[in-house]
């Protein structure tokens, strides 16, 4: 009985979440073709509302073809391996103050250990096609995942020393006068660029760069295969936005006393930065990999580390002469 209980709870935060997916790949589409002065997806269903279903389905009905000189459980495990990591982060995202499937202390630690896997099923897949267009695909999507991981950490620990916690719950509760975002707004804007190159999207796209590498490393995919692989790209890029405004925004704080707006107080925010994603890809190119190895290492990296000091550095003091 525990364990259908924990399904459930689980079934009940996974389902939402594909349902987003599904339908932020519509706003996308929609919110790209007004930027761009044509007509987004209007034929199936009303408004095009029922284009995401069709698109499941049609990924759904198609033959799976598997290559002959693949490595077919490497090539099979891959995508299924990559779209299941992409959902255990949700497991410990709190969505109001007591609203969470798992409140662990060390919810930051399992975010980061959970995204570090992620490149594991990107590698595999593009080793297990043997592809050369996959495989320089997949260690492209490596160099930069663990790149910019960095970055990320340090940028975070400098919200982690004013905080002294690394629950989820405890950061949010913290900036019930104060969102981080605006005192740490250079360390916002560059976790904002960050998280675009972590989940591989425009301009930092180069993992599956068309004119390149064709695709990259799910090139060798049709189907359920690609369907997964495209499952898991959009379903971090929710769950890094989420992560985003649980740091930087405040969650679902509003200073109000209506504590059942706190889930829907957060889808909003939550859809601010998911149009962020969007409106970068709809208006930048992409950059070379030179370019973004540079931006990582010569600018991020020693910017968030005098940050780190300097913070350090302020609270030292202050709590000297305090």
């Amino acid at each position: 009985m525990f364990v259908l209980e924990i399904f459930v709870s689980f079934l009940a935060i996974v389902l939402p979440v594909l349902i987003s997916v599904a339908y932020l790949t519509l706003a996308e589409r929609k919110i790209m073709g007004g930027m761009q002065q044509r007509v987004g997806p209007n034929v199936v269903g009303f408004l095009g509302l029922l284009q995401p279903l069709a698109d499941g389905l049609k990924l759904l009905l198609k033959e799976s073809v598997i290559p002959t000189n693949s490595n077919t459980f490497g090539f099979v495990f891959a995508p299924i391996l990559t779209f299941f990591l992409s959902l255990v982060g949700w497991s410990i995202i709190p969505f109001s103050s007591c609203g969470f499937f798992a409140n662990i202390d060390l919810s930051l630690m399992f975010v980061f250990a959970v995204s570090g896997l992620t490149v594991y099923g990107i590698i595999l897949s593009g080793w297990a096609s043997n592809s050369r267009y996959a495989f320089f695909g997949s260690l492209r999507s490596a160099a930069q995942m663990i790149s910019y991981e960095v970055s990320i950490g340090l940028i975070l620990i400098s919200i982690l020393v004013c905080v002294g916690s690394l629950n989820f719950v405890d950061i949010v509760l913290y900036q019930n006068y104060i969102i981080f975002a605006i005192p740490f707004f250079p360390l916002f804007l560059m976790f904002l660029v960050s998280i675009l190159a972590e989940t591989n999207r425009a301009p930092f796209d180069l993992p599956e760069a068309e004119s390149e590498l064709v695709s990259g490393f799910n090139v060798e995919y049709a189907s359920m295969g690609f369907a997964l692989f495209f499952l898991a790209e959009y379903g971090s890029m929710i769950l890094m936005s989420t992560f985003t405004v649980i740091m930087f925004l405040g969650g679902w704080l509003l200073n109000s006393f209506l504590y059942l707006l706190d889930p829907f107080v957060l889808g909003f925010k939550i859809a601010i930065i998911l149009f962020f994603f969007i409106w970068v890809r709809a208006s930048f190119p992409r950059y070379r990999v030179d370019q973004l190895m540079r931006l990582c290492w010569k600018l991020f990296l020693p910017l968030s580390f005098a940050f780190v000091l300097f913070v350090l550095s302020l609270l030292f003091f202050t709590n000297g002469f305090y």
